[in-house]
């Protein structure tokens, strides 16, 4: 596949470094020589210094004969990112995807009119980011979630605490409890350091494990037990930082909970958002950083401490601080993907990664049109992707266990009209069905040719 990416940013050069890993054509276009060259040192791309919505640097990328056009200039640039992929997609690219920083674009009518422009996606990541976080704060038992088919099944990761009764058990064991149960879940993968697993019988679970789960929605309180897991209410946070954000996590959460107050540093930054944001939120100017301070704004009195500056140290440091003085939830906004293990093994019960939200959404573009969405989940670097069953295609053809499905992937779970089902071995997958897949990444092209 032919791919060009505007921009060479920290979104764009993920985005480069993880699509060259799928054996596809990248071109890199961005007016800074170093960025580009910084790029070019530990990615296989090839690069094109200029303005992204000049109309010679397009033709010179290859935008006319180009599978997809990618624009993730910096938020700043997103007059530059809609003018690149409009031209771009009239030049001849055949897919055309665009960052934007203003939430109007987004409304229904806006979106038609992009589309008619010949923009196929907008994305706000930051807008995606703060969605997530609210997901986080409804669902405080796990490090990260996703529902399909509005929760008919749930994905759930847990990390395993000295409590968990499934610590020492096999997974022979735990999918005999879940038989026991009328198989409402199912373990997908195991996170253990560094490696991913896709776990087999005798695979046992331990201490600091991220366990993948899949469930339907009446399993979810008995999956709970077994993990040593509760939900706690959440009806007061407390956010550090005004960046965007923050700013629409504030908005969103003061429809819902009680209180809600935001720190940050910034003065003229505090009376901004003073003006702008609904009268239950409180926002108050000062270094989130120093635990005196988090004291004096009454830290201990709330059940969630959420970390979202441009700072990914500042964000750990002051989640770590919030979970020693007695906060129940902690989550951090985490740009550095190095650090985000490092965040998880010290306490943060949480991370939001705009790269990964980002390729998640781009990444569909490079598979087939049977891909409804793709997300990677925290502490991996595997693809959580649903699938709509075609007709006669591949996956259709046996039961589960008669297939030869790539041995790093696994099917977690089917929706089949309104019922719900956790994948097992004599499940037999039928045309129009909703497929829920866990893949690491060297499998997923493998796994998308059972769909096409």
């Amino acid at each position: 596949m032919k791919i060009i990416i505007a921009g060479a940013g920290e979104v764009g050069s993920h985005l480069a470094k993880l699509l060259s890993n799928e054996s596809n054509e990248i071109t890199v276009i961005d007016s800074n020589p170093e960025r580009l060259e910084a790029l070019r040192s530990n990615t296989d791309v090839i690069t094109v210094e200029g303005n992204p919505s000049a109309i010679k640097v397009l033709q010179e990328a290859g935008a006319a004969t180009a599978d997809l056009f990618i624009a993730v200039n910096p938020s700043l640039s997103q007059d530059v990112n809609i003018v690149s992929a409009m031209l771009a997609k009239r030049l001849g690219s055949k897919r055309a995807t665009a960052r934007i920083n203003n939430e109007e674009y987004l409304s229904y009518e806006n979106k038609y009119l992009f589309t008619e422009m010949g923009i196929d996606l907008l994305f706000y990541p930051e807008k995606i980011a703060a969605g997530e976080i609210m997901d986080l704060l409804k669902r405080t038992a796990s490090s990260d979630s996703l529902d399909f088919a509005r929760g008919k099944l749930h994905m759930a990761v847990f990390k395993l605490e000295e409590e968990s009764p499934l610590i020492g058990m096999n997974m022979a064991e735990f999918s005999e409890l879940a038989a026991k149960e009328g198989q409402k879940f199912r373990v997908v993968a195991i996170a253990r350091h560094n490696d991913t697993i896709i776990p087999k019988f005798d695979t046992k679970f331990k201490y600091h494990d991220l366990v993948f789960i899949i469930s339907k929605r009446e399993g979810m309180d008995m999956l709970m037990q077994y993990v040593g897991k509760q939900n706690i209410e959440v009806n007061n946070v407390m956010i550090l930082g005004g960046s965007p954000i923050g700013e629409m996590l504030a908005k969103q959460l003061a429809k819902q909970i009680d209180t809600v107050k935001i720190i940050e540093m910034s003065r003229e930054k505090c009376m901004e958002l003073s003006e702008k944001l609904p009268d239950n939120v409180i926002v108050v100017n000062g270094d989130g950083r120093n635990s005196d301070m988090l004291l004096e704004e009454s830290i201990k009195e709330y059940d969630a401490f959420v970390a979202v500056t441009n700072n990914t140290e500042t964000n750990i440091l002051a989640c770590v601080a919030a979970k020693r003085l007695g906060i129940p939830r902690t989550i951090a906004e985490v740009e550095n993907l190095e650090y985000i293990k490092l965040a998880e093994s010290i306490g943060v019960d949480a991370v939001i990664n705009k790269k990964l939200i980002t390729a998640g959404r781009i990444f569909k573009f490079t598979l087939s049109n049977k891909v409804r969405f793709v997300k990677y989940m925290s502490g991996t670097n595997a693809e959580v992707l649903e699938f709509i069953v075609a007709p006669d295609t591949k996956i259709t053809k046996v039961p589960l266990k008669d297939m030869n499905f790539p041995r790093n992937a696994i099917i977690g779970g089917i929706i089949r009209g309104n019922e719900s089902h956790i994948a097992v071995g004599d499940t037999q997958i039928q045309a129009y069905d909703r497929v829920a897949v866990f893949a690491l990444p060297e499998a997923v092209k493998e796994v998308d040719k059972f769909f096409k």
